[in-house]
């Protein structure tokens, strides 16, 4: 037996570690420093967590460096457009330094109101609409009282001196039209004529004695015209709690909106004082931005209704400078106007919270500019506003002829898709639609197929029935979700109907146009003032108790708005039927008895502002006021206009319908035109008709 083998021999290892600046001791400390051996001690779901927040930054920070490519790509070719076009516009001012107006001195001239500055010689700080807030008055000029105003030394002003038709039928889905025009086929586009010559300035003449209803608004009118005349003569807009004015743009808007409603209820002292400012002290030098939309129907639209009133050529010289300051906005890569646009520098942006436009907005200045191009003979309005008519034609993103609510103004592109409504931010869309055809003669065939498209698209998408009386509303569709919310800018859409039906469209839009109309007034109806809410919510479903109305708290403001108003100028005219007289005169007390501040104590929820569509009682109520009145006239007509030659759109706009061939007719965007909806066609002027029956 042998014995065992002897044991290997004993080996021992030495480890060495070579260490660069620190020594390892294999401590817990040294080993808590491997992020790898950190991040393999986490669970799964915490490493997904972890990874898909990461990915999430990632994808962020793309889109925001996207977005700011853009932006500098466009403010590049914003800058370099300016500096090609700028010498083209007369008046414009470099962007730097800025333009500010003139000092202006104490005015001598007894009929000028003392306390008043009319021009601000102070930047605006804060641009928009001012804030439906009640707050005590400020002291600065933005924002103050009459005697914190001084007076300055006004710039100087401009020196510038002052056959048988053959009838072709088109057949469209049932609508028979009878274009107004002479022998060639219609075409997409209407023709610019060359400049017509200026006419004579009118006279006024003197209207007939009043009834007592139109007494009635003549005083309401009155009384705020004295208010705005005391506490803010010269100032956009007057604050009727506060007895103090409020600036938007620092151009008068009050005052400009309501030339044409002094001249058309015969206040020949208002009006030439009126005049007398405009000629002095309004003036666009000023390094102020103004919205594209708002400044178009209010500023340029209302110094072309007063030219057409009145034939002043002052109005028309007016009205052609500004529109000149308006067109850098226009300077997009897509055509797509920005919101905003400063009238002393030329320099246009969106608004500053997007890059996008509303379509509303865009789509809603047509009417002025087509025909600020008629009057001066330059092509270059009518023109740009067009490019924006086909673009938006010819965009997918509609779903049968509605549209979304905005536009971006470098792509072209439609944005938030799939949400459809003819509330705000598409309202004036479609209205505008209809009212650019009529004003073109009928012969942009386009926008009828757009506009008919449309109606289509609101029956089969957005029309529902509310229970348990069966109004018919327009509600809104987001997403393919059905929403029975409609705003009261809605309300236009019975009038258009029935104006569409008016001038040859398928009688089943009058039919539709009653219902809504109907729904309209019980918006007014069902509420403890008798005025409508902004917005309100139908119920579909029939309960127990509950009323087909039914209004938030947020929405429970009523901001003076003028399309129900406008839409029962159109149901009477069209129809005849005495009803729409009797809603409109209850509308207009409920207005004079809630809203009149002087004759009650404040209530707490008035607003102290006297809101853009409308004071608290005055002249921004005064013209739909006198459609009630208007209704009932007896005796001589005030101004010789109907539906015939009358279209309504905006606040405040009367504008002539060019019709070639047969002359000129009128073309009404606004409320100051609901003065004549007794009126007939017969008569040589406004207030010169002859008598004509209730």
């Amino acid at each position: 037996m042998y014995p065992p083998p002897p044991p290997p021999p004993h080996r021992d290892f030495i480890s060495v570690t070579l260490s660069f600046g620190e020594s390892y001791d294999n401590s817990k400390s040294w080993r808590r420093r491997s992020c790898w051996r950190k991040w393999k001690q986490l669970s799964r779901l915490q490493r997904n967590m972890i990874l898909f927040l990461l990915a999430f930054l990632i994808f962020c920070g793309l889109l925001f460096y996207i977005n700011l490519a853009d932006h500098w790509k466009a403010l590049a070719f914003r800058l370099e457009e300016e500096q090609k076009t700028r010498p083209e516009i007369a008046g414009l001012k470099p962007a730097n330094p800025p333009v500010l107006p003139a000092p202006q001195k104490a005015d001598t001239d007894p009929e000028d109101l003392p306390e008043i500055s009319s021009q601000k010689s102070q930047r605006h700080v804060q641009q928009g609409p001012p804030h439906l807030q009640i707050r005590p008055p400020s002291q600065d000029l933005k924002d103050g009282t009459q005697q914190e105003a001084t007076k300055r030394e006004e710039a100087p002003v401009d020196p510038r001196p002052e056959g048988d038709l053959q009838r072709t039928v088109i057949s469209w889905r049932g609508a028979v039209i009878e274009p107004e025009q002479g022998t060639k086929l219609p075409s997409r586009r209407a023709e610019v004529p060359t400049k017509p010559p200026l006419p004579p300035a009118r006279t006024q003449g003197t209207p007939a004695h009043p009834n007592y209803r139109q007494k009635g608004v003549i005083d309401v009118f009155l009384h705020a015209w004295k208010g705005y005349r005391k506490f803010a003569w010269g100032h956009d807009e007057l604050k009727p709690v506060s007895r103090s004015f409020s600036e938007w743009f620092g151009l008068g808007l009050t005052l400009i909106d309501a030339l044409d409603t002094m001249w058309i209820l015969g206040l020949r002292k208002e009006f030439e004082e009126a005049r007398k400012w405009v000629s002095k002290k309004l003036h666009f030098e000023k390094d102020v931005d103004v919205n594209l939309f708002e400044s178009t129907i209010r500023i340029l639209g209302g110094l072309l209704s007063a030219y057409h009133l009145s034939g002043d050529s002052l109005f028309l010289r007016k009205a052609e400078d500004f529109g000149n300051r308006l067109m850098p906005a226009f300077r997009t890569p897509s055509k797509i106007p920005y919101s905003d646009v400063n009238i002393g520098t030329g320099v246009a942006h969106p608004p500053r919270w997007t890059s996008d436009s509303t379509v509303a907005e865009v789509t809603s200045i047509q009417l002025e500019f087509r025909e600020l191009s008629r009057l001066t003979g330059d092509k270059k309005f009518q023109e740009a506003v067009e490019k924006v008519t086909q673009h938006i034609h010819g965009l997918s993103g509609k779903k049968d002829g509605l549209v979304p609510m905005f536009i971006n103004t470098h792509s072209g592109l439609f944005t938030h898709l799939g949400v459809f409504t003819l509330g705000a931010r598409a309202d004036s869309y479609y209205e505008y639609l209809l009212k650019q055809w009529i004003q073109g003669g009928k012969q942009e065939t386009q926008l009828l197929e757009d506009y008919l498209e449309a109606i289509e698209g609101v029956k089969t998408h957005l029309l529902r029935h509310s229970e348990p009386s069966k109004l018919t509303f327009v509600g809104e569709l987001a997403h393919g979700r059905f929403s029975a919310k409609m705003d009261h800018l809605v309300c236009f859409l019975p009038g258009t109907l029935a104006l569409g039906v008016y001038h040859g469209l398928p009688a089943s839009h009058m039919e539709l146009a009653q219902e809504l109309m109907e729904t309209c007034y019980q918006m007014n109806r069902q509420m403890e003032t008798g005025l409508s809410p902004e917005i309100v919510h139908f119920n579909l479903y029939p309960q127990p108790g509950r009323r087909d109305v039914e209004v938030k708290p947020a929405d429970r403001h009523n901001l003076l708005r003028p399309e129900t108003v406008e839409s029962l100028f159109y149901l009477y005219r069209v129809t005849g039927d005495r009803k729409y007289q009797d809603w409109g005169w209850e509308i207009l007390q409920s207005f004079s008895r809630f809203t009149r501040v002087s004759a009650c104590p404040r209530p707490p929820w008035s607003w102290p502002l006297g809101h853009r569509h409308g004071w608290a009682v005055g002249l921004r109520l005064a013209p739909p006021l006198v459609v009630a009145v208007a209704w009932v006239r007896e005796g001589r007509a005030c101004c010789s206009l109907g539906v015939a030659t009358l279209q309504l759109g905006g606040p405040g706009i009367p504008i002539p319908t060019e019709l070639h061939g047969c002359g000129t007719q009128s073309t009404w965007r606004g409320w100051a035109p609901l003065i004549f909806i007794s009126q007939g066609l017969s008569g040589e002027g406004p207030c010169c008709g002859p008598s004509i029956p209730p």
